[in-house]
């Protein structure tokens, strides 16, 4: 909405054409308004109505927490170590890693993150370990993971295949973040580190892949498009 703050102009005869033209480089807090009538130009301003403030919350005031799932075989529920990076105010406040006994002594992914059976054999499983980590998520307003579709699917298993229910948090995903925000390819985790400068330990270490997720979102909310 606008209104007239300061006008010259003379009267029109009847049936003359108005046409109204809005200047560049108004003044602070205006706009120059040129009204062409019969061949003369009248000149003004139009003051921009003042809007109150809206208030929002800082992107990196938010709290989220950041996770990583490694399973043993195939089946969703097959998680043999899980970590959590809760971030405050744009900054990591607390981690968890465990290893996880999964309901099978199948291992099938022990070339990719070097967990093997004798490993967790005699490590707590899901159902006990959750215990543990459903503290973590106290006030956070959403999950974090690496091509997160992925880790929702294992929460998920797990939590019913423990009898528990999944947390009703959102998830948002880096990878696609990686992608919609900074036009990165490929997407896989080291690739967006290494593009972000973003440190990576040891990728498909559950605590290291984790914090590297929790810090490309702090750097997305550090920088809001």
């Amino acid at each position: 909405m606008f209104r007239m703050a300061s006008t010259h102009r003379k009267p029109t005869r009847a049936g003359s054409h108005l046409d109204v033209q809005v200047r560049a480089r108004p003044l602070s807090g205006f706009r120059h308004l040129v009204i062409p009538v019969g061949g003369r130009q009248y000149r003004g301003l139009v003051a921009l109505q003042a809007r109150a403030p809206v208030k929002t919350r800082a992107a990196a005031t938010i709290p989220f927490v950041a996770l990583d799932f490694e399973t043993a075989d195939y089946q969703r529920d097959s998680a043999c170590a899980l970590a959590m990076v809760r971030v405050e105010d744009g900054r990591i406040v607390q981690t968890m890693n465990r290893l996880i006994r999964p309901p099978r002594r199948d291992f099938v992914f022990s070339h990719i993150h070097g967990i093997t059976w004798p490993d967790v054999a005699d490590q707590p499983d899901f159902a006990q370990l959750w215990r543990d980590f459903a503290p973590l998520l106290k006030g956070a307003s959403f999950l974090v993971a690496h091509n997160a579709s992925f880790d929702r699917s294992v929460l998920t298993a797990c939590c019913r295949s423990a009898r528990l229910e999944p947390p009703a948090l959102p998830f948002q995903c880096t990878m696609r973040l990686a992608r919609e925000r900074w036009n990165l390819y490929p997407t896989r985790l080291p690739d967006v580190c290494r593009s972000l400068k973003i440190p990576l330990k040891q990728h498909h270490d559950a605590l290291s892949d984790a914090e590297a997720c929790a810090r490309i979102m702090m750097h997305a909310q550090s920088r809001p498009s």
